[in-house]
């Protein structure tokens, strides 16, 4: 359904940090700068990116937007959310657990990048 997914960073070198750590974590390759400095991780089924906004203003999280990236299994999960705690995230929502609802149950850790943006590493439990 998606082709990419670009969010606004004010420091794109720290946000990549993060994302190297946690997306290295559920296995992805480190990002790639390209010559308008922005950062992308490409993966078989989509991209992930992160840039400056390009109207020059400071970048924002969304109020009530949520990135969530796929994990294997839980220790996936946690691993990436270790990660990027380690690497300039701050938690955020519930500590990393099973939720449940509408008949599904899902493994979710949250965290805020360091530009605020919340993203989530979330595996589907069988």
């Amino acid at each position: 359904m998606f082709s990419h997914i670009m969010i606004g960073a004010n420091d794109v070198q720290e946000s990549k940090v993060f994302y190297d750590a946690t997306l290295g974590a559920l296995g992805c390759e480190p990002g790639v700068i390209d010559e308008k400095g922005r950062c992308f991780y490409f993966t078989p089924t989509g991209i992930f990116a992160i840039s400056k906004p390009i109207d020059g203003e400071a970048a924002c999280h969304g109020n009530g937007s949520t990135i969530g990236f796929a994990a294997d299994d839980a220790d996936a999960a946690d691993k990436w959310h270790a990660a990027g705690l380690a690497n300039g995230g701050t938690t955020c929502e519930e500590p990393p657990g099973i939720r449940e609802g509408a008949g599904r149950k899902l493994y979710l850790a949250y965290l805020r990048d360091p530009s605020g943006n919340k993203v989530c590493a979330l595996h589907r439990v069988v």
